[in-house]
């Protein structure tokens, strides 16, 4: 389980275990929270393809999809 601060989401950067159109590594490109605090959107570009997407950011806390840092 990935540890993750949502303060600290935007321009973090995460590893793929298992790559998916040869894309490997992503950065956190946008994040929106609400007035309570809350991550409401978390947006992952492709580093290679700049191919974006939204994703739920507590996905990033599953160790067997996503590793911290570029390895």
């Amino acid at each position: 389980m990935n540890q993750i601060n949502p303060r600290k989401l935007l321009h973090s950067k995460w590893t793929a275990v298992v790559p998916r159109n040869k894309e490997k590594h992503f950065i956190v490109t946008e994040v929106e929270f609400d007035e309570e605090g809350e991550v409401i959107h978390c947006m992952l570009e492709a580093v290679i393809t700049k191919r974006a997407f939204a994703i739920e950011w507590r996905n990033l806390k599953d160790s067997h999809e996503w590793k911290a840092g570029w390895k």
